[in-house]
Parts: C-alpha cells; sequence; structure tokens
C-alpha cells in the first residue's frame, strides 16, 4: 500500500518536461484542455496519497489507534518507513494549505480591487477604461466580464492595434481561461513538480488568445505587434490585476510572436503520442491513488476486526 502511495507523488516530476513538449505539439486549446485536465488528476491523486500517509502514521499511534476502534496493530510496512512518511506527508499538506490560503486571500484583495477600480472607471459595453498612465490591459472575470485598459496602454498602441488587444482580453474572457488558470494555480499548490504545468497552462491560454485574436481581426502579423508593443510598453509596470485575470502581456512574449509571425503549423503526427503519455501518465497515478486508499481502507478494517486477510 504503501509504496503505491509513493507513485502519484513521483509522477508529477515525471510529466513536467511533457508539459513543454505538449505546447509544441498540440494545438493551443487542445493543449490547455489536456494539461488543465493532467493538473487536476495529478493533484487531486498526490493529495489522496498524502492524506493516506498522514492518517497511517497516525493510528500507528496509540491515541488515535483507540480512537479509530482499532482492535489489531494495522498491518503496514515497519514503523521506522511508516512513522517518517507520516512525518513528512504531513508537513507538506500543511505547508501546501498555508501556501494556498496565502494565495486565495492575495488573490480576492487583488481581484476585489480591480472590480472596483473597473465599476469606478467609464466603460463602453464590455471595455472598462481606467485613468491611469500605467500601461496595463487584462481580461477581468466577474458579471459581467470587463476587459480593463489604461489610458496609458491606449496611448501606447495605434487603433488597429487596440482592436486587436481587445479581441485577444474578449477571447480570454469568452473562454473562461480565468478558470484554467485557477485550476493550474490550484494543483500548483497541492504539489512542487505541477508548477511548470501551471506555467505551461498559462502559455497555452495565450496562445489561444493569440490565435482567436488574430482570426477575429483577420490579420496574424497585426495581432502579433499589437502584443508586442503592449508588452513593451507595460515592460515594468506594476499591476494590481489577480494573477487568473489573463493579459496579453503575460508569458513569454517573444515566443508568442514568432508563433504568430509563423504560418499555422500542421502538427506533425507524434503530437497524439504526447496526449497519450500525458493521459497514461494521469491515469496511472490516479489508479495508484485509488487503489492505495482503498488498500489502506482495507487494512482499517482488518485492525478493527471487521474484514479478513
Amino acid at each position: 500500500m504503501t509504496a503505491l502511495l509513493l507513485v502519484p507523488l513521483l509522477l508529477p516530476f515525471a510529466v513536467r518536461p511533457l508539459a513543454a513538449r505538449a505546447l509544441d505539439r498540440l494545438a493551443p486549446t487542445v493543449a490547455l484542455w489536456t494539461l488543465t485536465l493532467a493538473a487536476i488528476v495529478l493533484a487531486g491523486s498526490s493529495v489522496s496519497a498524502l492524506g493516506a500517509l498522514v492518517l497511517t502514521g497516525l493510528l500507528k499511534l496509540p491515541v488515535f489507534a483507540t480512537f479509530g476502534e482499532l482492535v489489531h496493530p494495522l498491518p503496514t510496512p515497519p514503523d521506522a518507513l511508516v512513522l517518517p512518511a507520516a512525518a513528512a506527508a504531513t508537513g507538506v499538506l500543511t505547508v501546501s494549505s498555508w501556501t494556498l490560503l496565502h494565495s486565495a486571500l492575495r488573490q480576492v484583495r487583488a481581484f476585489r480591487t480591480a472590480r472596483r477600480q473597473a465599476d469606478r472607471s467609464a466603460t463602453a459595453g464590455d471595455l472598462c477604461v481606467v485613468d491611469s498612465p500605467l500601461p496595463d490591459a487584462y481580461a477581468l472575470p466577474g458579471r459581467p466580464h470587463r476587459i480593463v485598459v489604461t489610458t496609458g496602454m491606449l496611448r501606447s498602441l495605434a487603433p488597429a492595434e487596440r482592436q486587436a488587444l481587445f479581441a485577444h482580453e474578449r477571447a480570454h474572457n469568452a473562454a473562461g481561461h480565468h478558470r484554467f488558470l485557477l485550476a493550474a494555480e490550484l494543483a500548483a499548490h497541492c504539489h512542487p513538480g505541477l508548477r511548470r504545468i501551471r506555467e505551461a497552462v498559462r502559455l497555452a491560454a495565450e496562445r489561444t488568445a493569440d490565435e482567436a485574436a488574430a482570426t477575429a481581426v483577420g490579420d496574424r502579423r497585426l495581432t502579433a505587434r499589437a502584443i508586442a508593443r503592449a508588452a513593451l510598453a507595460a515592460h515594468a509596470s506594476p499591476s494590481a490585476r489577480p494573477d487568473f485575470a489573463s493579459a496579453a502581456t503575460t508569458g513569454p512574449v517573444p515566443l508568442r510572436v514568432a508563433a504568430l509571425l509563423s504560418p499555422p503549423a500542421q502538427r506533425p503526427r507524434r503530437a497524439s503520442w504526447i496526449a497519450l503519455l500525458l493521459a497514461a501518465c494521469t491515469a496511472v497515478s490516479a489508479c495508484a491513488a485509488a487503489t492505495g486508499v482503498i488498500a489502506f481502507h482495507h487494512e482499517v478494517e482488518i485492525a478493527q476486526g471487521e474484514a479478513r486477510r
């Protein structure tokens, strides 16, 4: 059982190189969905495994064994292996919970500040113009969705480039990319090996919006120029937007611009293998976690005298 629970804790590190290849081999929308779903399942599997390890260690202690109504010793590997693993799992869950809570509070404060700023500013449809010399633009989720842009950013772009920028941000809101970013952020706090996937999800969301904007304005070169100029204008400018509020100026902008300036590439046949490998790793992690948790439950029933070996 203990060996099975280690599988979901190790697999996220093996998936990290696949995340980078998925961005190169898969279409942006496919990569976004594939990476996000993989991150969610891998995070859930790792948390389940950590929880089972923690409970195993607790039930080895007399006070918790009595509370759990154990009439026999819990059939597990030696205490020299189980107790350190349980202690490490407890530490990891504690740190993850603390960083998640801290991040959630920070994001809630940033979101409320951004919404109040948007509600006080001039609007035209879904476009909200904030009077600020600092160039910034982002898609703000909520009811209703907003495209927030500062006067500093408007002055930095030509009229046609502004339309491309607005199309990019509208694509974020229309596709609900904030949900993908929130899921990836949550997964990254559950397991450090998923931080690379979080960055890959952010890039996939931007690439998806880039392609949608290029289609909307009908000019890939114009879209690339708008994103490049917006990123240069916003460089080193502080922004109060929450991390899940997508912005055209985030991520590796040179890579995104290069992708827009290149003709849409035909995806190689190996692309399907990347998706299959990600799916396989995710399935193995989920199965190992589920099997380990079920085995742990069965061992508890044995210790309670309710089941046979």
